[in-house]
């Protein structure tokens, strides 16, 4: 299972594995790539030149050299004319670059979120939506920023350090480059060593800032579990203390940034006043001009400025590492079910379904189905019944193979399910699941999601059918009502209505009613029975039920325990059985009973009252 929380730096993939996965996404952009290093190049070299002209100004007014001193305007222009080139480049890079970066970063987010939502069911059902969101903003900003921080910065500190060695063993002792070279040298040294020992601060900020932001998106997903326990200051507690392990790991962070760039600053510090000491007394002793001097003091500025940054670029670096680390082990978790490379699409035929002898189990230690074996005819209704934990909910999700049987097939039209593709499959079945969830969107988003491109009327007749078109026309905002994060702003059985239109709207040849009625009163449920009895004619219809009132016009009951099929026959046959299902009639019956004498007597309070 996928785990955002990495807490040991030998944790993570390789630096380089990491760029090598970013790789195949710039592919796309290679052009655009090359053109931006081009003017990077360009750019670099107009800016070290910039010193060599100023060198030939100097030495133009050196009046020691000269009786006349005559103003080089050939000179200036050329240092107008490269700063101006210096500055143009590095836009035209920017610009040319700009496509690349935030490319990258749209490609990189339609990949993960599509390989999510290829992830199987168990991975879904074992995943933090807070820590696994968080890895995903964090991973696709670390694409932007690693891009930048190596066009940006690395390469061009990277060639402007190389343009002006070859200047100082050009023109001056080679003790120019030897110094500079030996300077940088230890100052990379030094940055690569402490930010690697400055990482673990980091990764521990993303293991807490990933827990603190799964822990605020929980509470407030059960916001209404929490009012029921009375339990906000324990959230708010819980969330503030995982926010100051990152606090904690935060001000590190910070404070070894600090004292890195210190020592940054005093390895710079020497090597750029030994080289100063070396020209000064070069000029003294006449082997170099003042315009060599402000050259080379002007080399050691230009460099080292830019150098002083490079332990923030390189722990940036570092951190946009780790955090794409994240986002590509979650690229690399393998979805569970897959479609066979020769999978073909489904032939939905006659519809009609079988379950040949299947067993399944979430876990080995835990089987859950036990050699279930049966048949729902083209065009007819199997209901399940049983009680909680015996598998009958765990029909309908291998029927849409979110997983695969254990042992045995399911067939549709003589086909295994394994052989088709998901696509293909799903298309052709249509859901109405007990704990409907809906999208934060208006009603109608909701209902034509079954199909998009459905037209006005076609929502409004699904509306219709599942008897819920007059609760939403009474809306203020009518269709165009927002139901709120999961609908949350809709009871239960309004929601499931809404999940019957969807169903109707899409039109399956086969339905699965997964205790579809079970948040409705007695008044709606016999007329969205009514409807739904409507719409199943002529399909083949599963239908996982508790109450046994709502199934005894099926043409098949089977009634399930501990993962087995214990009975099966119509309702009458049932009956006449007196086994489990008799039992649970009775039982049903019973309750009905005492049921209308509660609700008799409370009418009888009420007039009363009157």
């Amino acid at each position: 299972m996928y785990r955002s929380h990495i807490t040991e730096p030998s944790k993570n993939r390789s630096d380089i594995k990491t760029i090598h996965s970013l790789l195949p996404y710039l592919w796309e952009y290679r052009g655009r790539v090359l053109l931006a290093l081009v003017a990077l190049v360009l750019a670099k070299i107009a800016t070290v030149a910039v010193p060599v002209v100023l060198k030939e100004i100097v030495d133009s007014l050196d009046a020691s050299k000269h009786k006349e001193i005559a103003l080089p305007i050939l000179f200036l222009v050329t240092y107008g004319l490269l700063r101006l080139l210096s500055t143009s480049f590095s836009e035209i890079r920017d610009a040319v670059f700009s496509r690349v970066r935030h490319g990258s970063m749209r490609n990189m987010s339609h990949k993960v979120v599509q390989h999510l939502h290829e992830l199987s069911l168990r991975f879904h059902l074992e995943r933090k939506t807070g820590a696994i969101t968080r890895d995903m903003e964090r991973g696709t900003r670390s694409v932007s920023s690693l891009l930048n921080y190596m066009v940006f910065s690395i390469i061009p500190i990277l060639v402007e350090v190389t343009l002006i060695a070859i200047i100082l063993l050009a023109n001056y002792s080679a003790w120019y480059a030897v110094i500079t070279f030996f300077t940088a040298g230890i100052y990379i040294y030094v940055t690569m060593v402490i930010t690697e020992w400055r990482m673990k601060f980091r990764i521990t900020m993303n293991q807490k800032d990933s827990q603190a932001n799964s822990q605020a998106i929980d509470s407030l997903l059960n916001y209404e579990t929490v009012k029921y326990f009375g339990n906000e200051r324990y959230e708010v507690h819980r969330y503030n203390d995982t926010l100051r392990y990152w606090e904690e790991a935060a001000v590190k962070n910070q404070t070894s940034l600090s004292a890195l760039n210190i020592g940054q600053s005093g390895i710079i510090a020497i090597g750029v006043t030994l080289i100063m000491v070396m020209a000064t007394n070069g000029v003294v002793t006449g082997t170099m001009t003042l315009g060599d001097l402000v050259l080379v003091n002007a080399l050691m500025i230009q460099m080292f400025i830019p150098l002083n940054f490079l332990g923030v670029v390189y722990s940036q670096l570092k951190h946009a590492l780790s955090d794409m680390d994240l986002m590509f082990k979650l690229l690399e978790e393998e979805p569970e079910i897959k479609d066979e490379p020769d999978a073909g699409l489904l032939n939905i035929g006659d519809g009609s379904i079988r379950f040949d002898h299947v067993s399944f189990n979430y876990d080995p230690s835990r089987p859950i189905l036990h050699d279930v074996d049966f048949e729902i005819p083209p065009g007819t209704k199997l209901a399940v019944v049983g009680p909680s934990g015996a598998g009958k909910s765990t029909l309908a999700r291998l029927l849409f193979r979110f997983y695969d049987a254990t042992e045995g097939r399911i067939l549709i039209n003589q086909q295994d399910v394994r052989d088709v593709t998901q696509e293909s499959l799903r298309a052709t079945i249509g859901i109405v699941p007990q704990d409907t969830v809906l999208f934060n969107e208006s009603i109608y988003y909701n209902i034509a999601y079954a199909m998009p491109d459905a037209s006005h009327d076609e929502v409004l007749r699904a509306a219709k059918l599942a008897n819920i078109h007059s609760f939403i026309e009474a809306l203020p905002k009518g269709y165009d009502t927002i139901v709120g994060e999961r609908g949350l702003k809709l009871s239960g059985g309004e929601k499931q209505r809404v999940a019957i239109a969807r169903t109707i709207l899409k039109n399956p040849r086969i339905l699965v009613f997964d205790e579809a009625t079970s948040s409705l009163d007695s008044k709606s449920e016999k007329t969205i029975l009514k409807a739904l009895a409507e719409v199943a004619t002529n399909h083949t219809t599963l239908v996982i039920a508790h109450r046994l009132s709502t199934i005894i016009d099926a043409d098949q009951i089977l009634v399930m325990d501990n993962g087995r099929i214990v009975e099966r026959g119509t309702h009458q046959e049932l009956l006449a059985e007196k086994g489990q299902y008799a039992h649970l009639w009775e039982l049903q019956q019973e309750q009905k009973k005492i049921q209308k004498t509660e609700e008799s007597l409370d009418k009888v309070d009420s007039m009363q009252q009157v």
